[in-house]
């Protein structure tokens, strides 16, 4: 077993460069190599993982093989192609841990926090305080943001007891990561949308991130409506936490010097990717675990802490790789089914499908039901990476009437909601496994009147833009 594991991460290191190299020298030797590695990593996932622990990767890529063969075309060919088709997310994935790394290397959270106590002394303002602090950190650590910031709010909170308390940071953490995923650029889901369906990476993060303000406001007002229900006045106890942190928080000037250091951080990543995208015209999923990698190296060498580099990649590659080796399968495996299914012309019957019941009801189209099949997908259990390489993958081989960017809002606003809903996907259940509620009640409990109002927000602006 120790063997496999080993031989497991190295295949999957390979694999990860090698999508880095073959995009810069197209060679069909390290094509067909890249392809033979792809398989080879299913195959040891297996071993690694057990059979029953390798359901969907199996079906998904049992599906696609028999849709190959089906399809009539070049099996070897077909084949090779569809093992190397989600390499891009594999490649980003495999890098933007490395973003964590920085994060955890000083006390940012507890600076800022300490800093911005006025700011945050009433249940409305905390609320959006944790909302929007999730938010960003979510930028920097996907949903690992979740336990993060539980942890850190509970530190905060840890005399306020019961439901009442746990739903109040649980739906301010979960509405906060599910709305990062219409606009953060670090979202895999985000921006292999973008980049599948071709849309302008500026128009769809501003019309996100417009979108995610009303979301928040609409979420601090469900929390206000919340609070009146319980019957509770969470103000009073937030104000005699803050209190006591106060006592135990460093120095002014250190908060502040800290506080610069994470806006200048924040500013130098996000800024590098936009410029260099403007600058360069280079696809996102091999700009961002680029500029992920330099920039981190740049950090921990102008904080003169080389040491501290290598053990955080050594630990990332003993332990880190592995572990990713069912989410990389999944992937792997979804690449050879839609590389199947694009051969089919399936997509162009499902959108014509659409057209002929928009010719019985004029006013539907397929921006309504997007959301809807992300949704469906996600309470089977697909994450919302898993569900936009399905979707995003059939709809980049469609030319659809719409603009690209109203596409991407469409089906990114179905991965916000079944990460509210869904208690089979990972951010809910990573929250249920810090928190101790069960996934059902963190997920459709908690959120499901929320999730109805973000829908419909979403497909007023959609509609309305599709009219316009």
């Amino acid at each position: 077993m120790a063997n496999t594991t080993k031989a497991l991460r190295f295949i999957i290191l390979l694999y990860v460069l090698l999508y880095f190299v073959t995009y810069f020298w197209e060679m069909e030797v390290l094509a067909g190599l890249h392809a033979i590695i792809g398989f080879i990593m299913l195959l040891l996932a297996v071993i690694h993982l057990k059979i029953h622990h390798f359901k969907l990767p199996l079906f998904l890529f049992l599906t696609g093989v028999a849709i190959m063969l089906m399809s009539g075309g070049s099996f070897l060919e077909d084949m090779r192609n569809g093992l190397r088709q989600m390499s891009n997310i594999v490649g980003l994935l495999a890098v933007v841990p490395a973003i964590s790394w920085v994060l955890r290397s000083e006390s940012y959270i507890e600076d800022i926090i300490g800093l911005a106590h006025k700011m945050l002394n009433t249940s409305r303002k905390f609320f959006t305080g944790v909302m929007v602090f999730t938010h960003f950190i979510s930028y920097f650590l996907l949903f690992g943001a979740i336990p993060l910031m539980y942890h850190f709010v509970h530190d905060l909170l840890k005399h306020q007891k019961g439901e009442v308390w746990e739903r109040y940071k649980a739906t301010a953490l979960l509405r906060a990561f599910a709305l990062s995923t219409l606009w953060v650029i670090s979202i895999p889901s985000f921006a292999f949308a973008v980049e599948a369906l071709d849309a302008s990476l500026w128009w769809a993060i501003l019309q996100g991130l417009l979108l995610t303000v009303c979301g928040m406001v609409v979420a601090v007002i469900f929390s206000y409506v919340e609070e009146k229900r319980y019957g509770i006045d969470l103000t009073a106890g937030i104000k005699m936490e803050m209190d006591m942190v106060l006592e135990h928080t460093g120095s002014k000037k250190e908060q502040i010097h800290k506080t610069l250091e994470f806006g200048l951080l924040f500013l130098s990543l996000f800024g590098s990717i936009f410029l260099l995208h403007a600058v360069l015209s280079m696809e996102l999923m091999i700009l961002i675990p680029l500029v992920v990698v330099v920039w981190t190296v740049l950090y921990f060498l102008v904080k003169k802490r080389p040491a501290a580099f290598r053990r955080e990649l050594k630990h990332y590659y003993v332990e880190g790789l592995a572990g990713r080796a069912y989410q990389f399968s999944v992937l792997t495996s979804a690449g050879v089914m839609i590389y199947g299914m694009n051969q089919t012309g399936i997509g162009e019957a499902i959108v014509n499908g659409v057209y002929a019941l928009q010719e019985v009801l004029p006013f539907i189209n397929i921006l309504y039901f997007l959301p809807l099949i992300v949704i469906v997908l996600g309470f089977m259990g697909l994450g919302p990476l898993t569900v936009m390489v399905l979707v995003a993958g059939i709809l980049e081989s469609i030319s659809l009437p719409y603009a690209p960017e109203l596409v991407v809002l469409a089906v990114t606003s179905g991965s916000a909601i079944s990460i509210l809903l869904s208690p089979l996907i990972m951010p809910v259940i990573v929250l249920s496994g810090t928190n101790g509620l069960s996934p059902l009640k963190n997920g459709l409990t908690f959120n499901y009147q929320y999730a109805i109002v973000l829908y419909v927000m979403v497909q007023v602006y959609v509609q309305w833009m599709v009219h316009v």
